[in-house]
């Protein structure tokens, strides 16, 4: 019997000295499952792309994403299209997908999910031909993330992420956006707009709490136009998973969704800072990402136990803050 190949693509840098050996234990675990494994370190931007695009020429069983979002979001863009399956370890510090997923944030409780081999067909967005796999934003986020991704900042954490936030609010201005959404057009004057193919931005900052993977739409949430009051309730309900709940922000679907403004400005895809012409046109590519899930037994958690997103956000501050002090003291 042929044995199963999958290629293990680890982001050397990224995850805490406590889970520095994660690609040997998964490699470890996947070869007693009896997969062939190959383990490819990524030494650049844009190589976990072209190496998960080369598992799909050479016809892999699956594809692994050590690392942080960033890898996430390569790899994703390397298999999406194709029948190679993805899995996900998560080492970063967001991880909007994998949260979204419900995959466990420990190297052994992801590797289980791979081990169990439940397959979802998985829905991804495109903006101006370009993929992202949670959320696609222009406006307020996107300035956000300028900030975060710039050299001021020294780490990844949430109290950096927060720290970009409290910066830019007091400065940003709102733009108008000409808004088609399946061939409805509203036009706006938002604090920003993003598409959402999952439900975070990462660390359980909710930006659309109900948005699925497998529904073959998009979830547009618009952070309308307000004084700074009103844009920081706005923030609250991100925070708490409440998104939509006020007059501050709006959510619909939509497949195709296109965005008019009056000139080139800053975007972002899952995150990751962009530059992009005043017209960007969006679209869901359905059931075209193949994941590792633990789907089913998410559900049953779910009405078992529901999540209350309130708490997550301010629990990983508080152990943005230990690490810190035992940084400082170590």
């Amino acid at each position: 019997m042929t044995q199963r190949r999958m290629m293990l693509i680890v982001n050397p840098i990224a995850g805490s000295v406590a889970r520095h050996d994660a690609a040997g234990f998964v490699r470890r675990e996947a070869e007693a499952l009896g997969y062939d494994v190959t383990v490819c370190e990524t030494t650049h931007v844009g190589h976990a792309v072209e190496l998960a695009r080369q598992a799909v020429a050479e016809n892999y069983y699956s594809v692994v994403a050590c690392g942080g979002d960033g890898t996430v979001n390569e790899v994703a863009c390397g298999v999406c299209g194709s029948r190679v399956i993805m899995g996900i370890i998560p080492l970063g510090s967001g991880n909007g997908l994998a949260r979204h997923l419900g995959i466990p944030l420990t190297v052994p409780g992801a590797m289980k999910v791979i081990a169990e081999d439940r397959i979802l067909e998985a829905d991804y967005g495109e903006a101006n031909g370009r993929p992202f796999f949670c959320t696609f934003g222009l406006g307020f986020d996107a300035n956000v993330t300028d900030k975060f991704n710039s050299q001021q900042f020294t780490g990844r954490g949430l109290i950096n992420y927060l720290r970009a936030v409290f910066e830019e609010i007091l400065s940003y201005k709102s733009e108008r956006y000409t808004i088609i959404a399946d061939g409805r057009a509203m036009t706006e004057d938002a604090m920003l707009v993003a598409c959402c193919n999952a439900s975070q931005y990462g660390n359980n900052a909710f930006i659309a709490p109900h948005a699925s993977l497998k529904d073959g739409l998009l979830d547009v949430t618009i952070v309308h136009k307000g004084n700074l009051l009103n844009t920081m309730r706005a923030g609250v309900e991100v925070l708490t998973g409440l998104v939509g709940s006020s007059g501050t922000v709006s959510t619909f679907q939509a497949r195709n969704i296109r965005i008019e403004r009056k000139s080139e400005g800053p975007a972002h895809y899952d995150g990751e800072p962009a530059t992009l012409p005043g017209i960007v046109d969006i679209t869901c590519r359905n059931a075209g990402l193949r994941l590792y899930s633990t789907e089913k037994k998410q559900k049953l958690k779910a009405m078992l136990a529901p999540e209350i997103p309130v708490l997550s956000p301010f629990l990983l501050l508080m152990r943005d803050i230990r690490f810190r002090i035992f940084n400082l003291f170590s």
